[in-house]
């Protein structure tokens, strides 16, 4: 049976044309990510990606991860976790240790899929779905003297690109700044295009309160990370409040911290990100606990097209909530912000027609990484 052999971070990274920011307020600069690359004895090659700052994710991996895993058969994926999670849960139980195993898990699934010559859905339960609707993620704050005008022509070129939903960025510190953008953009798009909105976690308990009810007559499908993630409470009380679906947990780690959320129906939907959250493994029962309990899964995407690819995997083999006649599946978030490691990184790229991205048939992810981007972006 064979072994892992190897393996190997590669921390990527380039300048973008076009800095943008969001709520936040750091500025976006650079786009970059640590991909991790798997090698079994007999030559099978894995690939996976880590969520968060990669000389970090390259860190763990280097020095805490990958001795306990070479050696292992690849196979024992739920036993490697296991034995990775345990040796680090003392000092990492959440953050960049987490998002380390994360791009490993991913990694042994793409060979494990290799291995048999299946594609990774086919061996998490199956895909409901052959393609999955998506859509477009943008309309960060890039020019301060003409936000509502850069989101409209945004979202109008995404609407024109096929999308049928779109996800755009509030928290500019007014209430009524946000509202008369949002208003600006759902006029622009029409009735008839989905239309979420994020605040990165920027808004106060009642300020989110009063947000949402503004945002609820304008036709919103989600209102995304109102409060700070760390309070679980707050979250309680504005999803109490609001007739708006309330997301959030992109910042939340393995089935333990989205524990707590999902059995107090902290939020209607819960985002967890395959990169980060403890990978597919670990994402699969984050989806299923939430599923017993009532609350949609629809996972955070943000990265390169190895991590966009184990999300659709992952998205493909969670069931409609709730199953019906006309169901409305969970979307796939595909970012569209400046991105060579999205567009370029594999031979043939992931796109969306129509609104609707295909789930990959070819064995593992589906994806075949062009090592010379690797090699152009290398930052280590």
């Amino acid at each position: 049976m064979t072994k892992i052999k190897t393996i190997t971070c590669h921390v990527v990274t380039t300048p973008i044309k076009r800095p943008f920011t969001s709520s936040r307020g750091w500025l976006y600069k650079t786009r970059g990510t640590c991909l991790v690359e798997i090698e079994t004895a007999d030559g099978i090659v894995g690939w996976g990606e880590c969520y968060g700052p990669s000389a970090v994710a390259k860190a763990f991996i280097d020095t805490q991860l990958a001795p306990r895993v070479i050696g292992q058969d690849p196979f024992d994926v739920e036993v490697v976790w296991e034995d990775l999670y345990n040796r680090i849960k003392d000092y990492g139980p959440k953050g960049m240790s987490i998002a380390a195993i994360s791009g490993i898990d991913i990694a042994l699934w793409d060979i494990i899929g290799k291995s048999v010559g299946k594609p990774v859905h086919k061996l998490i339960g199956g895909a409901f779905r052959t393609s999955v609707d998506a859509y477009a993620t943008g309309l960060y704050f890039t020019d301060m003297d003409r936000l509502v005008e850069e989101a409209v022509e945004e979202a109008r070129g995404y609407v024109e690109a096929g999308f049928k939903a779109v996800k755009m960025k509030i928290g500019l510190g007014s209430i009524e700044r946000d509202i008369a953008r949002v208003a600006a953009v759902r006029e622009a798009v029409g009735p008839d295009i989905r239309l979420m909105v994020d605040a990165n976690h920027s808004l106060s308990v009642p300020t989110a309160i009063r947000m949402g009810r503004r945002l609820e007559e304008l036709g919103i499908e989600w209102f995304e990370e109102p409060i700070s993630p760390e309070d679980l409470d707050g979250y309680v009380e504005v999803t109490r409040a609001l007739d708006i679906a309330v997301a959030g947990g992109e910042n939340e780690f393995t089935r333990w911290g989205f524990r707590d959320a999902i059995t107090r129906k902290a939020m209607d939907i819960v985002q967890p990100d395959v990169c980060a959250a403890g990978g597919i493994t670990e994402c699969k029962k984050i989806a299923a606990m939430a599923t017993a309990h009532g609350v949609e899964c629809v996972p955070h995407a943000w990265g390169s097209v190895v991590g966009l690819a184990a999300t659709i995997h992952f998205l493909a083999s969670i069931p409609d909530q709730p199953p019906c006649l006309f169901p409305v599946s969970p979307m796939l978030e595909f970012e569209q912000e400046e991105n060579p490691f999205r567009d370029h990184l594999a031979l043939e790229p992931i796109r969306q027609v129509g609104g609707k991205v295909a789930v990959p048939t070819a064995p593992g992810l589906g994806v075949e990484v062009d090592r010379a981007v690797i090699d152009r972006y290398r930052a280590a």
